[in-house]
Parts: C-alpha cells; structure tokens; sequence
C-alpha cells in the first residue's frame, strides 16, 4: 500500500478519497486554485500545493504543475477523481514517466474507450451489443446528416470524446440536423478539445442502466452490478439507485458477462463503469423483454458509487488504491452479494422551474440531514462544502451527493424524502424541493422509468408550491413576533404583545410572494389571541418557539394546519422550511419601496456569470417571442437567451468571447 498520495481534484470527490486514504493511513496531498484557497477538501488533506488560477484550465487540467507537486511532496501516487484529467491519457503517461502511480486503468484502456467511435468497434468485436448508428472518422456535415436520416429520427448526436452530458443533442427531424450538429461540435470542442461526434438510434423508452466493473492486474475483473441512472436533465443525471427496478437475476447475469467483456477486451485496471442503453419495447410493467446495447465505457470511479458502495458494502475507493499498488481483488465474483435497496440524490445550485439554470452564491446556511434519526449507516452526505462557502461559476454545480440504504425500495425511497426534507440551504437556489416532488411523484414510486420521466412528469415536477401562501405568510409573521419577544425587557412597557387599554391593535404586514404582492392585518384580539388575515384567508395564529441552534424553529398553526417551521431571514427574504417543502417570502417596507416597479421592458440580462458564446441575431433583426438570440457558456454548460417578446434588436452590447458579470445587459431590445 502507498504511505502518500496526491489528490488531483477537488470538492466532493477529494473529500470522499481523503476519508479513505486517512482510515488506511494514507497520508494525502490536496492541489488548490485560487478559488479553492480555503475549501474543504484542503483541510481535509495532510498537505497542500496551489496550482494556479480560479478556471480549471488555468490549474486543474495543468498536469505539469500537479506532477510537480506531486514529486515535490513525495506522493507515490495520484488519484484523479473523476472529471478533469481523470480520463486523460497523456496525464497518464506523463504520470508513469516520471515515476509516479496513476489510480486509475492503463493509458491505453483510456484512450480505447476515450472515444466513443473507437469504442464501438471494439465492443462489436468483443460480442458487446450495439446501437445501430454511424461511428466512423469521416466527419463531413452532409456525410454526418446522410447517415442521421438513414438511421431515422429521432437520431442522436453525441461527442466521440464526451461525457457528462454535454455535446449531446436529440434531433427530432431532418431540418433540424444542421443546427444541432453546430451546437453540439462546438460544445464538445470547447468541453473535450475535439468536435468529433457520432449518430445513434435514439431508442425510445430508454433506461440508463450502468454496470460497476473492477479489474486487477492480475488478470482478474469482476462486476459489483448494477446501477440505474434513468431519471435525467439536461442528459446529466439527477437521481441514481441500485439495484435497478425490475432487473431480473438474468438479465443482470446477461449485462454482467458483456461489462467484464468490455473490460477485459482492453485489459482494463481498476474502478470502471460500462454503460447501456436498456430498450423498454413492452413498456415498464414487461422487464423480461428488455434489450440492452453498449453505450460507452467511464474510465473511472463515476459519481454514483456510494451507491454501489452502500448495497455491497464495499469502499470502491479502497479496492482503487489496493488494485494500483498492485494487489489483487479483495474479492472474487462469487462472494460478491446484494444487501438492501440505496438511492443518491444529486443536490446542485440550480432552478429548475428555469430549465435548470445554474446557480452562484454563498452557502448561508448549510445544515445536513439529522443521521442520527436513522439507523447507522443509513444515511451519507459526500460533500466538497461548508456552510458559508461560495459556489462559483468555475466549477460545476453540484453542492452534495446524499445517499440512503434501506432494506427495500420503498424503505429508501422515504428515508430519502424525509432526508430531503431536512436539508436546510439558504444562500442560493438549489434542487432540492424539485428532488422531493420526483422522489415522490407516481411515476419513480412505481419505478416507471426512462430517461425522459422528468419532461413527461413535468405538471407534477415544476412549479409545485407544496408550503403554500397561508402558511408562509403565517410563519413570517410569526417568525418577526418571536424575534420581537426576544429582545423584550422585564418591565412591563417594553413588552411588544400589543396590549392598550381600550381597542384593539391591528399591524399591517406586506409582502411579496411567488410574485403577488399581498397585505396582511394582525389583529391583538383583547383575550390574547392573535388574528391574521389576508385576502379572504382569516383565523387565529399561534406558534411555540422550539429549540435551535440556528434559525427560528416553532410550532406554528394557522387556517386548520400545524407544522413544525425553520425560517431563516436575510436581508428582507425569510426563507421557511417544514415537512411539506421549503420556499421564500419577500417582506416589504412599505414606505422604502412605495413607487417601485419591477418592468424592465427592453433589457436583457445576463443570468450568470460567464462568456458569451454567439449572437444569433443582429441590430436590427426582428425578432419573435421564444427566438434564441445568444449563447452563454456557464459552469460547464452552454445556456440559450431567448426573446422574452416580440421585438426589434436595437444594440448588441458584447462580443462574443467576452466575459460578462451576472446580470450585465447583453442586448437591448425595442419591443413591439
């Protein structure tokens, strides 16, 4: 076993490798960027070398500097992680010339399954079932749209050396090609260094269901079965479990044998995931019918293996550092066994009512699930964060993977709401609530899955107001006559209980929630009671302050409900959280706002920091409601600005290359 290693990542993921190295006393070596000067994963190492700039271009992907700063600490090894150059066949070379340990498979194994085009031919070779599409090197645009139209549509664009979800595109129709082809290569280029790309069938109905292979180098390679990755957005994964719904013994035993023959057909080392596309042709209820195809090969640990982890009860991490130094599997196929259901849920800084627009800001509160109300082992939060730390637009989105385990599905699917639900974020949007209303929709209870469960639940998934406005309004006020409380004094005209000797006192509250601008009235009723109303909404308000150690935290009843409510207050937005979900309520001073408007008709803005991509209009053009006008390049994703109006472009105020603030007028636009 090593004595050192170098982590050559961050976040999560470099948190998650320190854990184990520190248990198998392995001392460890974190690499920071200038953003990353204080993050958790530097603490979480025994020493540490900065690398260079906040863009990943700048210091993650500098393996020059990360090989030097590995030799100069003495590190042994390097482990990658996944992303950045975990995957990079050059940085595993340049790792073994210069003495150093790569955790990860052979240069060769990478540079095989590195491009998807390569890759299927191999595969094809090895026996592995295909999608039928085009893989070949000619990269002509009329030879690419020749083939996507004999193929059929819906047909697939996919980067040859991508991942992740991004140079992917779905094109419906011929028409259409062009364009997603553009897109798509330009993506890829910016994302990969390489605009190669392949078409494939896009199979209808499709599940994503991924196959954990471990190979030694021994000769040896197992599968640690399988993990289902159907529930998607934006072709990136949001939820993933294992085993996967309806998997039969056999056709498990069936996408085992044909995972270990990928692997083996290029001699693969260590943690790897082969992935398929599962074809549902008699639908979710028929799982003996399904057929599987070979979609490509991770060349590394993959995001979701704490579930892998949690069903087998196994430290992929550990097998990773025993296989490099050169031990052989702790464990052959046959002692390998299934215990329980687990599910991660991906929590990222986004909207997802705004197609899932990344999110940027600072973490103001972060407070995990309570593990303890669960039994041990039960419940994980991997995380890179701490309260209090900055999301930024270099890096991707994701603040945390939660992780549960129960005995059965349906036991981990509500220890996963009720985890969920106790996860406390203000600060930033995140995805939480949207995890909440998938975990719990029908469609992912029944485990009727396929890759396009989000957009066909959509009515039930987006724009969900699970709180709802009596009780928000409700909890805010409460929330402002607990502080007062607090800061009475012991005599008894500093008390803020509303009390005068004859009428009765009424305060006005305003607020603004879900866009509605709407006043409350709280009346000091003269036996005590409380009553608030708004709209046509009116009855007595009563609440007992609770214990925290942040926050407020009460019981609340109001209108014939009662909840158990946490709120939070910065600056005017009191962010509530309960049982049923979590929002955000604006509390208005009326005097200081009188007059405001929020039109700002002709202005568009940018959403995010980032670099504009392109324009698709000019000044000048006439433009319609939904026409996309530019292109922005944010936390690794490539976002559209559509017209928000029918309109004419008067002005374009950058250029595309230019680096734009959050916020930062792009276009004006003359509306009609």
């Amino acid at each position: 076993m090593f004595t050192k290693i170098l982590i050559a990542n961050r976040g999560e993921i470099a948190c998650r490798v320190a854990a184990t190295a520190r248990r198998l006393g392995v001392k460890t070596v974190a690499v920071y960027s200038d953003a990353d000067a204080h993050a958790k994963h530097v603490a979480a190492c025994d020493e540490s070398v900065y690398i260079g700039g906040s863009a990943p271009k700048d210091s993650y992907l500098q393996w020059e500097r990360i090989i030097a700063a590995a030799l100069a600490t003495g590190a042994q090894a390097i482990h990658p992680g996944y992303g950045f150059l975990s995957e990079n066949e050059a940085f595993a070379n340049a790792c073994a010339k210069a003495g150093l340990v790569f955790i990860g498979p052979p240069s060769s194994a990478i540079e095989a399954m590195g491009l998807k085009a390569e890759s299927k031919r191999l595969m094809e070779k090895a026996g592995v079932p295909l999608v039928p599409g085009y893989h070949g090197a000619d990269q002509d645009p009329a030879l690419l749209q020749r083939e996507a139209d004999r193929i059929g549509y819906p047909a697939l664009i996919k980067a040859s050396a991508g991942g992740g979800g991004k140079g992917m595109r779905v094109v419906e129709k011929s028409a259409d090609f062009a364009d997603a082809l553009a897109s798509c290569q330009r993506e890829a280029r910016n994302s990969f260094g390489s605009d190669a790309v392949l078409i494939e069938k896009y199979v209808q109905r499709p599940r994503h269901i991924e196959i954990q292979v471990f190979g030694d180098t021994h000769g040896e390679c197992v599968y640690l079965f399988e993990r289902d990755c159907s529930v998607q957005r934006r072709h990136q994964k949001v939820l993933e479990e294992a085993p996967a719904p309806g998997m039969t013994p056999e056709l498990r035993a069936q996408m085992g044998a044909a995972a270990v023959a990928a692997a083996k057909a290029v001699n693969y080392v260590g943690a790897g995931t082969v992935e398929f596309i599962v074809e549902q042709p008699e639908g979710y209820a028929h799982p003996e019918a399904m057929r599987f195809y070979f979609m490509e090969m991770n060349t590394r640990l993959q995001v979701e293996h704490p579930v892998t982890e949690a069903i087998t009860g196994l430290d992929l991490v550990e097998w990773q550092l025993r296989v490099a130094s050169g031990e052989p599997l702790p464990l052959k196929q046959e002692d390998l066994r299934i215990h329980g259901h687990a599910i991660e849920a991906r929590i990222c800084a986004e909207t997802p009512d705004n197609n899932f627009l990344p999110a940027t800001g600072t973490l103001t509160v972060y407070r995990k699930p309570d593990c303890s109300s669960f039994e041990r082992g039960t419940v994980r939060v991997d995380d890179g964060v701490r309260e209090g730390d900055t999301i930024s637009p270099f890096y991707d989105s994701m603040v945390a993977k939660l992780i549960v385990h129960g005995a059965t599905r349906a036991e981990a699917l509500a220890r996963l709401d009720t985890a969920l639900a106790e996860t406390r974020i203000v600060g930033l949007s995140t995805n939480v609530q949207f995890l909440r209303h998938v975990v719990t929709s029908r469609a992912f209870a029944q485990a009727e899955l396929d890759t396009a469960l989000i957009p066909r639940e959509a009515d039930a998934l987006f724009h969900q107001d699970k709180v709802g406005k009596p009780l928000a309004v409700a909890a805010t006020v409460a929330q402002t006559l607990l502080a007062e409380r607090a800061s009475e004094g012991v005599d008894p005209f500093s008390r803020r209980d509303g009390w005068r000797p004859h009428g009765i006192t009424v305060r006005r509250f305003d607020f603004e929630y879900q866009g509605e601008v709407l006043q409350a009235q709280l009346s000091y009723l003269h036996d005590g009671a409380l009553q608030l109303a708004f709209g046509e909404v009116s009855g007595v308000l009563t609440f007992d302050a609770l214990p925290s150690d942040t926050g407020t935290r009460m019981d609340l009843r109001f209108n014939g409900q009662g909840q158990t409510v946490q709120t939070w207050q910065v600056g005017e937005h009191v962010h509530i959280f309960c049982g049923l979900g979590a929002t955000q309520i604006l509390e208005i001073d009326a005097l200081a706002h009188a007059g405001e408007t929020a039109a700002e008709g002709g202005r568009l803005t940018a959403p995010m920091p980032g670099k504009v991509v392109s324009f698709a209009v000019k000044a000048g053009d006439t433009v319609t409601k939904g026409q996309a006008l530019a292109v922005m390049e944010a936390m690794k994703m490539e976002h559209t600005i559509a017209a928000p109006a029918d309109g004419t472009v008067a002005e374009l105020l950058y250029a595309p290359g230019d680096q734009v603030n959050e916020g930062a007028e792009l276009l004006k636009l003359s509306v009609a």
